[in-house]
């Protein structure tokens, strides 16, 4: 491996470790609240989530394990998707970092643990659903291009039956219970932008999907919803 692979590999070792470990930890660090069980139960589910969903990934489809660790080196990538990738996952690190500040400076009123247990509830089921999504499609890139050398196709399995963007769906479904579960009401305003930026998003990639990808436009037709069947 030379100089520059290698310092691609550290990089994206180090980007991994900040996203999937020290961006749900945030809450904790940053009250210093230690005895915040709930902070823990989100740490936990989110750094076990994610070890198991990239390592079923990886063993599933190793070509789009290294395509999702090399996805900055393409070039026919959407230039409109790659702000979008970042306030994606600006929105994605304001919601813990807006919990554990919240509570730093000493909190606003629980929710009842009743709200609490269906706000787990749909986190954990917002990341299996996601999960589901990214273990069914081997074209589930972190930037919006059409993978030609991939011999890139319409996926309509798994969750797709349902929804189009299977994928955004469970990751707001999560986001949007977060809140609740960390008692932060700052965290709703995070939510809602991660939301707006989703939403957006979504509306982009499907118009370039059945622009550009063949069978798109005939599977939108049968899945007629991208992110809430019944909905839109």
């Amino acid at each position: 491996m030379d100089g520059r692979n290698r310092l691609l590999s550290l990089r994206i070792v180090v980007r991994v470790l900040v996203l999937a470990v020290g961006v749900p930890m945030l809450p904790l660090w940053l009250s210093g609240r230690w005895d915040w069980w709930e902070a823990w139960v989100y740490a936990l589910i989110f750094v076990l989530g994610f070890v198991v969903s990239r390592g079923l990934t990886a063993r599933r489809h190793p070509d789009l394990f290294a395509e999702r660790a090399h996805f900055k080196s393409h070039e026919n990538d959407k230039r409109w998707d790659r702000p979008l990738v970042l306030l994606v996952v600006l929105g994605l690190v304001l919601i813990p970092l807006a919990a554990g500040l919240e509570a730093r400076l000493g909190g606003s009123t629980p929710f009842p643990l009743p709200a609490k247990i269906v706000a787990l509830v749909l986190i954990l089921a917002g990341y299996v659903w996601g999960s589901y999504a990214l273990l069914e499609n081997r074209f589930f890139t972190p930037i919006v291009r059409i993978q030609t050398e991939r011999e890139h196709q319409v996926v309509s399995s798994g969750p797709y039956r349902w929804m189009r963007h299977p994928g955004y769906a469970g990751t707001l479904l999560a986001s949007l219970a977060t809140p609740v579960f960390l008692d932060s009401r700052w965290a709703f305003l995070s939510a809602t932008f991660l939301t707006v930026v989703l939403v957006l998003r979504t509306a982009l990639e499907d118009r370039a999907l059945q622009r550009e990808l063949p069978g798109y436009r005939e599977y939108a037709q049968r899945v007629r919803h991208r992110l809430l069947p019944g909905v839109w």
